[in-house]
């Protein structure tokens, strides 16, 4: 049976799955959908064309679905979609998308983040990330699976962020991070650069030896070797020809995300 305080405001037109919770204060708008067993805390607005899945627990206090902080915007029905089993504390912030992109922002399934994030307009998210307290992500930015955010830490519009990539705490983002990467900023300010490869995540993820391996030859070619970026894509490739087994596809990962940039990578 759906349990909505007496103290909230659903709208009669909101579609909620029959164990919904919605608490004390919190409102939820006439284009919201909520899932099976989706819980909302108190104080919280979830608002706009949004779609949340299920089993999802969102803190008190968070805003979900608010309107683009984007001067174009003009009030278009853009969409806001999470999956499922996510996690979101309170104070976070994630907006709808615009009609500049392809007006919606999505956020996969099994997502952790933390208080005081922001998740901007048309960012889209995979799975199995994780967002520290004040991480902070612009519009257009992509999110890879098993990407980690450190707190505090900001992403700069267009962005995007590779599969089990990792950003240190309190740095700033402004170029691409490839897949399995660290990056962090470091003493002379806190624009990232990059740290090596996240060998522990990957362990974790029962990737095995000779993935890791390779990974970290392809890091070396492209962040050690002092070749050009065109000269790294090029060894990189000449590496995955000679890949055998599951290093073959890990490799190709890596480059085909530096291969599709747009902005740039750290380097």
């Amino acid at each position: 049976m759906t349990q909505i305080h007496p103290s909230a405001l659903v709208d009669p037109k909101a579609e909620l799955a029959a164990d919904v919770t919605v608490g004390p204060f919190s409102i939820v708008g006439p284009h919201v959908r909520l899932g099976s067993g989706t819980q909302v805390g108190a104080h919280t607005t979830i608002e706009g064309h949004t779609t949340v899945g299920a089993d999802n627990r969102i803190g008190p206090y968070a805003s979900v679905g608010g309107t683009p902080q984007d001067m174009k915007y003009r009030n278009e029905p853009t969409r806001l979609v999470i999956g499922d089993r996510n996690t979101i504390r309170e104070f976070t912030t994630i907006h709808t998308g615009t009609v500049q992109d392809q007006g919606v922002t999505s956020i996969g399934d099994d997502n952790w983040i933390m208080a005081y994030v922001h998740i901007a307009h048309d960012c889209q998210v995979g799975n199995h990330t994780v967002f520290s307290s004040n991480a902070q992500i612009a519009g257009h930015v992509q999110v890879g699976d098993w990407a980690i955010l450190g707190g505090m830490s900001g992403v700069h519009q267009f962005v995007r962020i590779g599969a089990h990539a990792m950003l240190g705490g309190a740095s700033a983002l402004v170029q691409d991070l490839p897949p399995f990467v660290i990056a962090a900023g470091d003493k002379g300010g806190n624009k990232a650069t990059p740290h090596g490869i996240n060998v522990e995540g990957m362990r974790r993820r029962g990737f095995d030896a000779a993935q890791i391996a390779a990974l970290r030859q392809a890091y070396k070619v492209l962040y050690k070797s002092d070749l050009s970026f065109e000269a790294a894509r090029n060894e990189i490739a000449q590496l995955i020809a000679q890949a055998e087994g599951t290093a073959t596809a890990a490799l190709q990962d890596f480059l085909d995300f530096i291969a599709a940039t747009q902005r740039g990578i750290v380097r």
